[in-house]
């Protein structure tokens, strides 16, 4: 018995067959050509052909894990569309007079090498991207079919083991045969954790496995990030307890579906989930939430080639509030900048992008963006109870100006004779600038929602998309969580509330925290509402 520790992506427990997905390695050779114009037609109609397949997949991934965390495979066609990596292909086929895999392949490892030595998390991220789309094409080149690699006669489902997991391939496995997944590399903050995640598939990633696993039994533990290869009798027996614990939890949670989330002493919790876009809201209702704590809306953004059109984003926002049938949706505004880069914002590259121009100094610097928001957030409010929060403050004079824009927007709205309903107005809280200033502040808004992510990561100083530095992120720090206790009482005080949308909100470990500390909502991912309200029902 053999227990190698991981880091763990997705929890849950399962006990299985590991099945070693192999990537078919394409063998590329430089191959002298005679008619560059035919080499580069050729490249271009195996560009068009792995474009198709990622429009598929995109289908295929929105189905199975909502349209937010299907947007990467939005990015890959973007990225074989993109001038540069065409201009680099096209100049190897012509000057070199060389095949289009082997173009292809060189300008792949050398985007890749760029991207992996740059200093922002999310761009050396892209380094795997497009190695991907680069391997789609010279398999559609060389005439490979683009299979998930994981063919089985085996009737039973069974762990999946690789080197890495490329977006496409996570979204390719079919999941009635796989049990959970373990890669030797990737990063917990990487695109297939999260498809993980929101796959339900227990997972680790940078365990390091030898390469004589397959066929071996084992226990994945994504609770506690390990695997253990050859388990004993009563390691197995230990483990399958587990498992039907854990089934019976579930079975629980089932029944708390339609409840009321109050504690014993009869405290009522505000349980809220967040959402990326109108087709998470299916999971928002799915499991019972009260309402929506955090609305991404830079994901309408993200999606787009161009800026949304104020009719756009009206109707995403209209139909999200028409779903919720009166259920609160709390709408956060643009927040991009750092890691979340957009093309034709045309923003410049920072030193320090999680320090920079981003979110709410972007729509107060460009206020014709955030005003074309803003309207499309106040006409939505005629069909349901909307509810607008400006993330990034630091400084008072950030919400007084945001204030005046809004209400610059609704006079403009009344003097079209166009509707808008009540709009409460809040602020997230992860600066703590702004939690210095929370007495202040409070006394400018309706409510305070705060962001325990970026809080922690101001707090602590500390990257928290550097997967080196994990040992020293440490949300529970006690620095981290007197903050949260001075933002709920100042909130209080001047008798609005408050509540927590961070990752921290899920964490059932500080549930009882919470709700001692007098917090009067959390927001959290759809699947973790009848966890934490089991919680919170079980508080005094």
């Amino acid at each position: 018995m053999i227990t190698i520790n991981g880091k763990a992506a997705f929890g849950g427990i399962v006990i299985g067959k590991i099945k070693e997905f192999s990537k078919e390695k394409n063998v590329v050779r430089r191959t002298k050509i005679t008619d560059a114009k035919a080499e580069y037609t050729r490249f271009e109609n195996a560009r068009e052909t792995a474009i198709e397949q990622l429009a598929g997949l995109y289908e295929k991934a929105v189905k199975e894990v909502g349209e937010t965390n299907a947007a990467i495979f939005e990015v890959h066609q973007m990225m074989l569309e993109d001038d540069d990596y065409l201009d680099s292909v096209k100049n190897m086929i012509e000057t070199q007079m060389v095949n289009a895999e082997f173009a292809v392949a060189t300008t792949g490892d050398n985007f890749a090498s760029i991207f992996s030595e740059m200093d922002d998390e999310y761009m050396k991220e892209r380094a795997a991207d497009v190695k991907d789309i680069s391997e789609r094409v010279i398999r559609i080149l060389s005439g490979v079919e683009d299979s998930d690699g994981l063919s089985s006669d085996e009737e039973d489902a069974f762990i999946v083991v690789a080197d890495d997991l490329a977006p496409s391939e996570t979204i390719q496995l079919d999941r009635s045969k796989v049990l959970a997944f373990v890669t030797r590399k990737g990063s917990t903050n990487s695109h297939t954790a999260i498809l993980a995640r929101t796959m339900n598939i227990p997972a680790l990633v940078c365990t390091p496995l030898d390469k004589d696993v397959d066929g071996r039994i084992a226990v994945v533990d994504g609770n506690s990030g390990k695997i253990i290869l050859d388990p004993e009798e009563e390691t197995i027996v230990s483990y399958e307890k587990l498992l039907k614990e854990e089934r019976e939890r579930k079975e629980l949670l089932l029944r708390l579906k339609g409840q009321k989330t109050v504690t014993k002493s009869g405290k009522e919790i505000k349980l809220y989930a967040n959402i990326g876009g109108v087709k998470d809201v299916a999971a928002v209702l799915q499991n019972d939430a009260a309402g929506i704590g955090l609305f991404r809306s830079e994901f309408l953004y993200l999606q787009s080639d161009t800026y949304p059109t104020e009719n756009e984003q009206f109707n995403a926002y209209k139909t999200v509030a028409e779903m919720m049938a009166g259920k609160k949706v709390i709408i956060r505004t643009l927040d991009i900048g750092a890691d979340k880069q957009i093309d034709y914002f045309n923003l410049d590259k920072e030193e320090n992008p999680a320090l920079g121009y981003r979110a709410v100094r972007i729509c107060l610097d460009r206020p014709e963006i955030f005003k074309t928001q803003l309207r499309a957030l106040y006409r939505a409010s005629a069909y349901g109870n909307i509810a607008i929060m400006i993330p990034m403050i630091a400084s008072l004079w950030e919400v007084r100006k945001a204030k005046e824009l809004a209400e610059t927007v609704k006079e403009e709205l009344k003097a079209e004779g166009i509707a808008y309903g009540e709009v409460e107005f809040g602020i997230m809280i992860e600066t703590p600038a702004a939690v210095m200033l929370a007495d202040e502040l409070a006394k400018e808004v309706d409510f305070f929602s705060i962001g325990t992510n970026d809080l922690t990561q101001y707090t602590l100083a500390i990257d928290r998309q550097n997967e080196k530095l994990d040992v020293f992120y440490d949300a529970h720090h006690p620095a981290v969580l007197r903050m949260i206790q001075m933002v709920i009482d100042s909130a209080h005080r001047a008798g609005i509330w408050a509540g927590i949308c961070g990752e921290l909100g899920a964490d059932t470990t500080m549930t009882e925290t919470f709700v001692q500390m007098g917090i009067d909502e959390l927001s959290v991912s759809p699947a973790m509402v009848l966890p934490v309200r089991n919680k919170i029902l079980g508080v005094e």
